[in-house]
């Protein structure tokens, strides 16, 4: 009969295996183009993001990354009531809600308008950070009507240009 230990060792081998044969047979052709290098480092030159942009990005990963742990301390405290723990709970939904919500209004600014972005949310507020050399206020109301139309109720939106 197979253990588990054989069963997991069959299973990693014959993955390991498959890998190799895949990479024996590629065409070395994929390796040795020049032009293909020197297409997807300009390519990834123009999707990189300005330097404000990751900035806000690490400050914001690191606020929310602070709040979650100290949300989770409440979470497995044992003295902790559970109106405590319910509602520490409730606001790291919430948190997990407004990043997804901020990832997916970052993503139609790029859809819509071609522009790195990024969203921060508020309870009500929600700043627009936009990477753009065009200070346009017509594409500021464009942007602040596209983010609105995300929501039910009303909220106040900021747009922002950096560059």
């Amino acid at each position: 009969m197979i253990n588990k230990r054989s069963l997991w060792f069959l299973t990693l081998f014959s993955l390991i295996l498959v890998l190799s044969v895949y990479y024996i047979t590629m065409p070395s052709e994929l390796f040795m183009k020049e032009d293909e290098q020197t297409e997807t480092v300009s390519a990834t030159a123009e999707n990189e993001e300005s330097a404000e942009l990751v900035a806000l990005r690490v400050e914001s990963e690191e606020k929310m990354l602070d709040e979650i742990t100290e949300l989770k301390k409440i979470l497995t405290d044992s003295n902790a009531t559970s109106e405590e723990k319910n509602a520490a709970f409730e606001k790291m939904q919430k948190l997990n809600k407004n990043r997804g919500m901020e990832e997916s209004l970052e993503n139609k600014i790029q859809n819509e308008f071609n522009l790195k972005s990024f969203v921060s949310i508020d309870e009500t507020n929600v700043a627009v950070t936009v990477d753009s050399k065009k200070h346009d206020k017509k594409l500021a109301n464009d942007i602040m009507r596209s983010v609105q139309e995300e929501f039910e109720n009303m909220v106040s939106v900021s747009v922002k240009f950096q560059k």
